[in-house]
């Protein structure tokens, strides 16, 4: 026990000698004195500038209900309802001394000599993610991507637009831009301008023919159709709904024009006109050898050839004549010639039709022309042109089908030929009159 205090004792006299040496020697040159800033004081052990705090140091630092509260450097009166939320206190970390470099920043010694560092490969670098680092010589730089330009130490979109690089319309992307055109464009292969678009060649909805114009292209239809409302469908157009003097009979209309035809009968003369077909000529009758064709309007008729009746006797073709030695004969036309004709429905009237003209004359004869029968509806008269001629003229328009059988008959009288009581003779023309169907 004795000798455990002795060695206590020992080392408490060791320690009370050195603190004795240290306070009794004055300080030296080498000692320091720092000055700090308002609001701070010198720390010795921390070796340090030391916040005051002025709530503890100044009495009623603030004044009234407002509250003191420290911060560095100073304190703040606020009410007494605030609150300060204090910034905690920064770690003091050892200071570690860095190895000497001999090498300019940037660089490291290698052997004898400096080289570059790569601070992008070694991540040493504070470039953003989005920004790309690019070694230099003894640094690096932060580079944007293309379609970006750097502010500070940020990458901002660069709005192409603004600087019309497209020739229609520019649609802003992040980074970069696109061109597009209006319809009826295309891209051209610099992706800036805008070519005209051939829809025609592009299978532009054109029904029938396309043309294509500046931007669009344009519908058209053949001659007979019309373009529809929607611009592409071609409609025909009906020709006959428009007028009815297209054809002379009837109309037909056709997928882009119209045609006309004629009745049973007739042909085609030209496109539009009807002319009656002469069956007669072209041998498309069925008459046999003892009668004869006679071509009316639409059709044919066949008569006998010898057309006379008791007491007529036949002379010639057509003709009869009633022998004066016949008692019969004493009160008929002499002689009797058959002729044939025809003539339209609806002709204007009054109409001259047919000349009556005699083929001999005796001398000193004075002539007459009379309609002697088949006019039972006066649809015919007389009108005597001269001594030996008249016109039978059409006094009513009529229709067809029909048929009139007229017998015209020339009066002669002659003074001279008084004394042999045979002073009046007359001859007779029967004409078959055939009115056609139609007004052609």
């Amino acid at each position: 026990m004795q000798g455990a205090c002795v060695s206590i004792l020992c080392v408490c006299m060791y320690v009370s000698v050195l603190l004795r040496s240290a306070i009794s020697q004055p300080p030296t040159e080498s000692d320091t004195y720092t000055e700090c800033t308002d609001g701070y004081k010198w720390d010795p052990q921390t070796q340090h500038c030391k916040d005051i705090n002025e709530c503890d140091t100044i009495p009623d630092a603030c004044k009234g209900e407002m509250k003191c509260f420290n911060h560095y450097g100073g304190y703040l009166c606020l009410p007494r309802s605030a609150s300060v939320i204090p910034a905690p206190e920064p770690v003091s970390t050892p200071e570690v001394s860095e190895p000497y470099n001999p090498c300019p920043l940037g660089y490291e010694p290698q052997g004898d000599s400096c080289v570059d560092v790569d601070e992008c490969e070694r991540l040493d670098h504070d470039c953003q993610p989005s920004q790309q680092c690019i070694n230099t010589l003894g640094a690096y730089t932060c580079q944007c991507p293309d379609g970006y330009r750097k502010v500070g130490t940020e990458c901002i979109d660069i709005d192409e637009c603004r600087y019309r690089y497209c020739q229609h319309r520019c649609v802003n992307v992040p980074g970069s831009f696109s061109c597009q055109c209006e319809p009826g464009f295309q891209l051209a292969g610099n992706n800036r301008s805008c070519i005209d678009v051939n829809e025609c060649e592009m299978g532009a909805p054109c029904s029938q023919r396309c043309y294509n114009t500046y931007g669009t292209f344009l519908c058209r239809c053949d001659q007979g159709y019309e373009l529809g409302p929607d611009g592409f469908v071609c409609n025909d157009i009906d020709e006959c709904s428009y007028s009815s003097y297209l054809c002379q009979y009837q109309c037909v209309n056709e997928p882009g024009k119209f045609s006309c035809v004629c009745p049973e009968g007739y042909q085609l003369l030209g496109t539009r006109l009807c002319q009656d077909i002469n069956e007669c000529e072209t041998g498309e009758h069925q008459c046999t050898e003892t009668q004869t064709c006679v071509n009316i309007h639409g059709r044919y008729q066949c008569v006998e050839t010898n057309r006379c009746q008791d007491p007529y006797v036949q002379v010639s073709d057509n003709r009869c004549v009633c022998p004066v030695n016949k008692p019969a004969c004493r009160d008929l036309p002499f002689s009797i010639v058959h002729r044939y004709m025809s003539i339209t429905s609806e002709r204007s009237v009054p109409s001259d039709i047919f000349q009556i003209q005699a083929t001999s004359v005796s001398p000193g004869a004075y002539n007459t022309f009379r309609i002697r029968s088949g006019d039972e509806n006066g649809d015919f008269y007389i009108r005597q042109i001269n001594n030996i001629s008249a016109m039978l003229v059409l006094s009513r328009a009529v229709s067809g089908p029909r048929e009139y059988t007229l017998d015209l008959e020339m009066v002669s009288v002659n003074p001279l030929l008084s004394y042999q009581n045979n002073y009046q003779t007359s001859s007779a023309l029967r004409l078959s009159i055939y009115v056609g169907p139609y007004a052609f």
